[in-house]
């Protein structure tokens, strides 16, 4: 009965605030209106004429197609590069890079959740309690980002991006980390499961733990994925794996599933504000989209070792150029 209550309990939060969103999109669809009527109002009032901004849509779109090649073999989820990279080189907004950042993530999320849950690599029970944290922290970070001048945000988007670096550096996942006892919110929540393994065809049965910790570090993840645009997906993974003790290939599926929820929370935000742009979102997902299908194909022929070594490349000098780019150093 406690079980049925708690889960009853999660499901009404979840449906109260998906119900709230919806409301709130309703109510300020004229904002999102507004932001549509600036973005083509950009069109018209560039400097050197139209044809610049066109110009720098194509590249927009050229370069999320190398990002999404870039993403999938590094096992990315691609907003980090895309924030950092197109806020410090692209003569866009820091918000609106942001609300596209958002948008193309939760595109790509939504894609393929389906088929995760449909292998089993996706566990409900694992995601719902994250996600529900992520998702109201996601809200919290949107207002904070919004809210803050954009040079600081970017001077701390730079930081977080040399930190993320340096996790990936030094951090090594496990394929099958060792759970010696499940704590009791995890076995009163009934967060366990068990998936087929195809590669070594057999069924991997897992349990978790620090249950509470991961919760209260899923939040902060919110937050960091609200404040700055991203998905989250590097930081969810490591949570997952590392902490809780999550297989990897349920670590990086449920990690998926959870941006779709972080990110349908904190997009309403920008939305709300105007910092979704139709004309830097939709050549963003359509490039981030082919850019994900060609790198499918592609990763049967690369090495792994070398894209993860260019990813780190990229964020240490898209990082270090956010950083001075904050500080009206680089401008």
């Amino acid at each position: 009965m406690n079980r049925r209550f708690i889960f009853s309990f999660f499901f009404l939060i979840i449906a109260a605030l998906v119900g709230g969103v919806l409301w709130w999109f309703w109510s300020s669809a004229r904002v999102w209106w507004s932001g549509l009527a600036l973005g083509m109002s950009l069109l018209r009032s560039s400097e050197s004429g139209g044809w610049s901004i066109f110009l720098w849509v194509f590249l927009l779109l050229g370069f999320t197609v190398v990002l999404g090649i870039v993403a999938i073999m590094g096992g990315m989820g691609g907003g980090m590069l895309y924030v950092s990279i197109v806020s410090s080189f692209f003569p866009f907004h820091l918000d609106f890079v942001r609300g596209a950042s958002l948008m193309m993530a939760l595109c790509g999320a939504l894609s393929a959740c389906p088929g995760l849950l449909r292998f089993c690599l996706t566990d409900l029970r694992l995601a719902l309690p994250a996600g529900l944290m992520s998702s109201l922290g996601s809200v919290l970070g949107a207002m904070i980002g919004l809210a803050l001048p954009a040079q600081l945000v970017q001077t701390a988007l730079g930081l977080v991006i040399m930190l993320i670096a340096a996790i990936m550096i030094k951090a090594k996942r496990t394929e099958l980390p060792v759970v010696e006892k499940p704590d009791a919110i995890s076995q009163l929540l009934r967060i366990q499961g068990s998936y087929c393994d195809l590669a070594v065809n057999q069924r991997i049965f897992w349990v978790v733990h620090r249950t509470p910790l991961a919760l209260g570090i899923f939040f902060l993840v919110g937050i960091m994925a609200g404040t700055f645009g991203i998905g989250g997906g590097a930081a969810n993974v490591a949570v997952l794996n590392l902490l809780m003790g999550v297989p990897l290939k349920v670590a990086v599926a449920t990690s998926t599933f959870l941006i779709s929820m972080t990110d349908s929370a904190a997009v309403w935000v920008y939305l709300h504000s105007g910092a979704v742009l139709p004309i830097i979102a939709v050549p963003s997902i359509i490039g981030m989209v082919l850019g994900s299908w060609l790198g499918v194909k592609i990763l049967v022929r690369a090495r792994p070792a070398n894209i993860r070594f260019l990813v780190i490349v990229l964020l240490i000098f898209a990082g270090i150029r956010n950083i001075l780019k904050g500080l009206n150093i680089w401008g």
